[in-house]
């Protein structure tokens, strides 16, 4: 793939690309490398990296001025069509480093927005990631040139003397004007559906962690215990596989159930237009009753990767949620020890199936530790308490005595509280 002047992408048989890092003296080696691997799945092959490291960013170009005439070489050498900074660019920078290169400049942010783009299936992740375009376009109007000019031209959308700028900013405050109201009105359809869940009095887990750490894979492996290959989401070795929040009924052996959802991978220096657009969605994880942090333990930067994954959560306001951290790929690391953190840390392989029952397990410990079978005597001019109770769990029994409904469930200490002037017994 190729960008276009519009900063989309555009097919071509391959984009040919050198990764430009610049640092003022942290170690951007690994970032780098993760460039590269967010071009390769953006299918852009990578024909060399150029690194500089200087005592502070230069306002007009990031990189010195030296450096700026050694990339516009190295990409005439090597035949590059493509520059992708590894650091977010101002539109003047963006400017004033093609003019020098002579040929397209991206930034990370635009090649991560992209890769998001390609990879939305449904008509809200699609809306998010173009407010998420739209967020970052708009102060970098002058950089892109005419690059915006096809946002919304046409007779009568100028008015009399109006400049070209002052246009495309109205066209983009526009339509993200209209995109903000479109994922409202899709905002209220999640929280109907998310009600009709609480109604089922079905606990929420929800997969958290670093892209292509495996969370899609350990939904697919829970439903395969149960034999729903047919329920399996989309799963590939790859950034950015998996966009969509996939939400699936998981059953367990002992007849207890829990909704498992599936969210958006993270990434280091992850836009944050792109954390404010998937807000809505990525709120599914602080309303979880139980966060599954998936680590990849094969790596060396499994530690950064946690708190990068901690930091978003910490930003939605879910660091306080209770968690367990699972460590998958275990096979490819098999003498990594979990030590330092904590009880709640499990090692798992979703290829292998190993520690998926001890996984589950401590799932069950956090979600069901508390539940008791409760037997409650509810007088016949408490319908409401009734209606209540039978709408949040599911009765195990139910029987009209002569002094009031009896119901026999397996309830929680909460709803045991709620519920406590009409139980009659309770059984561990």
């Amino acid at each position: 793939m190729i960008f276009d002047e519009n900063n989309n992408v555009k097919e071509r048989e391959s984009a040919r690309a050198i990764l430009v890092g610049a640092s003022t003296g942290e170690d951007i080696s690994y970032s780098l490398e993760e460039l590269r691997a967010l071009a390769q799945a953006a299918e852009i092959e990578v024909l060399g990296v150029m690194e500089q490291y200087l005592d502070s960013f230069r306002a007009a170009t990031l990189i010195g001025s030296g450096k700026l005439q050694e990339l516009a070489a190295f990409c005439e050498e090597m035949d590059a069509d493509l520059v992708i900074f590894n650091d977010e660019l101002s539109g003047m920078q963006l400017r004033n480093i093609e003019e020098v290169v002579g040929i397209k400049v991206i930034d990370r942010t635009i090649l991560i927005l992209d890769i998001f783009a390609d990879r939305a299936v449904s008509k809200e992740g699609k809306l998010q990631v173009e407010l998420a375009q739209l967020q970052y376009r708009m102060p970098r109007l002058l950089g892109f040139g005419k690059a915006l000019s096809r946002l919304g031209g046409g007779i009568g959308t100028r008015g009399p003397g109006e400049k070209k700028l002052e246009t495309d900013r109205r066209h983009i405050r526009r339509r993200m004007d209209e995109i903000k109201k479109e994922l409202a009105a899709l905002k209220d359809d999640r929280s109907v559906q998310r009600a009709r869940r609480e109604k089922s009095g079905l606990p929420v887990v929800a997969l958290a962690g670093y892209t292509n750490s495996g969370k899609s894979s350990l939904m697919n492996r829970l439903l395969a215990m149960q034999s729903k290959e047919d329920k399996q989401v989309f799963e590939k070795d790859m950034l950015f596989a998996t966009l969509d929040t996939a939400q699936r009924l998981i059953n367990l052996d002992d007849n207890r159930s829990f909704i498992l959802i599936d969210t958006v991978g993270f990434v280091s220096r992850l836009p944050h237009g792109l954390v404010d657009a998937f807000k809505a969605t990525l709120e599914e994880v602080t309303m979880a009753d139980l966060i599954l942090h998936v680590v990849d333990a094969s790596i060396e930067e499994k530690d950064f990767h946690a708190e990068v994954t901690n930091g978003v959560l910490r930003e939605l306001g879910a660091a306080d949620k209770e968690n367990i951290i699972v460590f998958n790929k275990i096979d490819l690391a098999p003498d990594f020890e979990p030590l330092g953190y904590g009880q709640d840390a499990v090692c798992i392989s979703c290829r292998t199936g190993q520690g998926i029952e001890e996984l589950t397990e401590l799932i069950k410990k956090k979600l069901f530790s508390d539940i008791e079978l409760t037997e409650l005597l509810v007088p016949y001019d408490r319908g409401d308490a009734v209606s209540a109770l039978i709408g949040k769990v599911k009765p195990l029994e139910l029987e009209y005595r002569a002094d009031g409904t009896y119901i026999k469930a397996e309830l929680s200490a909460e709803d045991r509280g709620r519920w406590q002037k009409f139980i009659m017994s309770a059984k561990a």
